[in-house]
């Protein structure tokens, strides 16, 4: 089964209907997770808008895999290049985080975290097939929220990624430690901060991460019937 864990882009979907929804009791503490026939969900931040510092990623990965064995996670971000313009998605090959959780605290265990390269290839190759236009290449950023980053942070993060977010990369590393296959879709609903003149403000990311929604909610929709 396809595992789907989304955020601020999609706070409901229809892509599943007739799902059940299951109270997950894990060693992390309580997930929610809708089951549906070919795929399950998880809205990361949860029913109260949980903030992205305070998402039980350690949870939400560990309820999934009773579940699945391949996982999307869908990102809203903000460009760090004037080259990747709002709207826009970006399926990202590699990301970089300095604050990783991580499942072994009392233990020594090196794992090797990556985006997996099967799952990324399927959504390119389904998004190429549909004509749904992607950026196929870049390096996702994780900065810890809630706040956007400063001026002079995104100037330091150009250097080495082009898109930033809050989320997807704790997902990555957890689901490596797990064994799940996991890559992003990444919606670019902004320009970071202080890439424009435009102030960065969270209603207009939202209101341009709703007109981003239905492209990536479509992509969704093929991938979950071609992972059947």
């Amino acid at each position: 089964m396809l595992g789907i864990i989304a955020g601020t882009l999609l706070p409901t979907t229809k892509l599943l209907p007739g799902v059940k929804t299951r109270e997950v009791d894990t060693p992390h503490g309580r997930a929610r997770i809708a089951v549906g026939r070919d795929a399950a969900y998880i809205q990361r931040h949860g029913r109260a808008d949980v903030p992205p510092h305070r998402i039980n990623h350690k949870a939400n990965l560990w309820a999934m895999r009773e579940y699945a064995d391949t996982v999307i996670g869908v990102s809203s971000v903000g460009s760090l290049k004037k080259a990747i313009k709002p709207p826009a998605i970006v399926v990202p090959e590699d990301f970089l985080q300095f604050e990783p959780p991580t499942y072994f605290d009392d233990e020594i265990r090196h794992v090797t975290p990556a985006f997996d390269e099967k799952t990324r290839t399927e959504i390119l190759d389904v998004a190429a097939w549909n004509r749904i236009r992607t950026y196929e290449k870049g390096v996702y950023a994780q900065t810890r929220g809630p706040r956007f980053e400063t001026k002079a942070e995104v100037r330091m993060l150009a250097h080495f990624a082009d898109v930033v977010g809050m989320t997807a990369a704790s997902e990555a590393t957890l689901a490596c430690e797990l064994g799940i296959g996991y890559a992003v879709i990444c919606s670019v609903d902004n320009f970071a901060h202080g890439l424009t003149k435009s102030r960065l403000d969270f209603e207009d990311v939202k209101a341009n991460a709703a007109k981003n929604s239905a492209r990536v909610e479509e992509l969704l929709r093929l991938l979950i019937e071609e992972h059947k």
